[in-house]
């Protein structure tokens, strides 16, 4: 254990020290110095070793890096952005989707995949990760607006991927009919009842945070929270079953997580602007009292009193924020070693054709929702414009995560096809976070100039 804390701690360490030094993003980073750590260790496991045990790490893992990236999204930033988003969270991967029906036959035809074969494949391979989105961008000067349509995204792209594999794909593997009313249905309860869950856990959690001013009791409420809501979500059909619905109604865990923790941070921050107000009546209120003769101490030292403890409220709640970043990025770091592991490169060989095929395709699929994006937000005004930069931005923006992997564990031990599926599902998700994000640093290096007249635009502006 205690090898594998060194191991961890010691590639997290370089790869932040390659980030600050090369400008080389941490993901990069991770994943290269977790292979090289892994054949150093002649290919002993000390993380997992098997692509079911990796599972179970990432569901493990991932409402911690979910609920960091949720605590960096503003709720007027989802208001002024929420159509936007909502097309490239969900139509475009629903448009995705029925494109890949039509065009799997060409790329596997020799493996001839039903319809539902080809929903579960493409619905994994469709999945973003956000933490490599949010890592790449902390480090560049990029419009605020441009930030909040990738990372919003890829936060909530993986929820719809999710949902698409799990009451779609499966459901449909497993011999259900598929039907518009089917899934507009399943799609609006799991939705709206993961969203109205999430807020709802969301409001508890604050409630229980006015009760301390201990920062560390403050960030084990945020963690308590988003847990508590991915895992009640996941096992709704529990508590229904606890009023005798006898019901096998499951919600979606990623959702309730990202609206329990933006429920908490909207709240907070909003005490924290209140106060913000307050506080400058109170300096109108000092400035008044100095000019009286005699001043009153005792409101001087009132004020100053109330300046003090929004002060303190405001540094511990950055303070929060910045342990539950710090707790993603180790959780990452976890992932890209144990994710070193469970990769099989003769496997990837052997399926090189395949790999290469999808990861062109849903490259191409991804150009072209974007573009389509692009073209609707440049007829509308309720739609923030998508200039050709931006295009790219989005694009490349689909780095493929360790989401992709839970939802291998899922499909069926005797599904004919499944040796191909993990083949395919994890070339893609090595290749994109290579590829794209090589591609990524090259659009933002080459466009630097421009987006750094965005920014100022934005601030002149008050957009940002």
């Amino acid at each position: 254990m205690i090898t594998t804390l060194l191991v961890i701690a010691v590639i997290l360490y370089l790869a932040l020290q390659l980030e600050d030094m090369l400008s080389l993003p941490s993901p990069l980073g991770l994943i290269g110095l977790s292979f090289l750590a892994h054949y150093l260790f002649q290919q002993v496991p000390i993380m997992t070793g098997d692509t079911e045990h990796f599972a179970e790490l990432v569901i493990f893992l991932l409402p911690i890096l979910l609920i960091a990236d949720s605590l960096e999204l503003k709720l007027s930033d989802l208001k002024e952005h929420g159509l936007s988003l909502f097309y490239l969270a969900v139509v475009a991967v629903g448009l995705s989707v029925v494109l890949a029906i039509f065009t799997a036959d060409w790329l596997f035809g020799q493996y001839h995949l039903s319809v539902a074969a080809i929903i579960v494949l493409f619905a994994m391979v469709l999945a973003t990760d956000p933490v490599s989105v949010v890592s790449i961008f902390s480090k560049f000067e990029l419009p605020h607006r441009l930030k909040i349509l990738a990372e919003g995204e890829s936060l909530f792209n993986d929820a719809t991927a999710l949902i698409v594999f799990v009451f779609i794909g499966l459901y449909a593997l497993d011999g259900g009919e598929i039907s518009t009313a089917y899934v507009t249905e399943t799609s609006l309860i799991v939705v709206l009842g993961s969203a109205f869950f999430g807020f709802v856990i969301g409001l508890l959690g604050i409630a229980a945070l006015k009760t301390t001013e201990n920062r560390i009791a403050e960030m084990m409420m945020i963690i308590i929270a988003g847990y508590g809501a991915f895992e009640l979500s996941e096992h709704f059909y529990t508590l229904l079953n606890l009023f005798g619905s006898h019901s096998h109604m499951h919600l979606s865990g990623i959702l309730s997580c990202i609206f329990a923790t933006i429920t908490i941070h909207h709240l907070m921050t909003r005490s924290i602007e209140a106060e913000d107000v307050r506080l400058g009546d109170d300096v109108e209120s000092i400035q008044q009292e100095a000019q009286n003769e005699p001043s009153s101490r005792n409101m001087i030292a009132k004020v100053l009193g109330r300046i003090r403890i929004s002060i303190e409220e405001r540094d511990r709640h950055v303070r929060t924020k910045e342990d539950v970043q710090l707790l993603a990025l180790v959780a990452n770091t976890i992932l890209f070693v144990a994710m070193a592991e469970i990769v099989d490169l003769s496997l990837l060989w052997h399926y090189k054709t395949e790999i290469l095929a999808m990861f062109v395709a849903t490259t191409i699929i991804r150009a072209l929702m974007m573009a389509k994006f692009a073209v609707i937000t440049n007829q509308t005004t309720h739609m923030s414009n998508v200039n050709f930069r931006w295009w790219g931005i989005l694009t490349f923006a689909g780095i493929k995560g360790g989401l992709s992997i839970v939802m291998l564990m899922m499909i069926p031990v005797g599904f004919e096809h499944l040796e191909m599926f993990k083949a395919v599902v994890i070339g893609v998700v090595l290749l994109s976070t290579f590829i794209y994000s090589g591609i990524l640093l090259a659009i933002i290096a080459a466009n630097k100039e421009a987006f750094a007249r965005e920014v100022r635009e934005e601030e002149e502006a008050g957009l940002h």
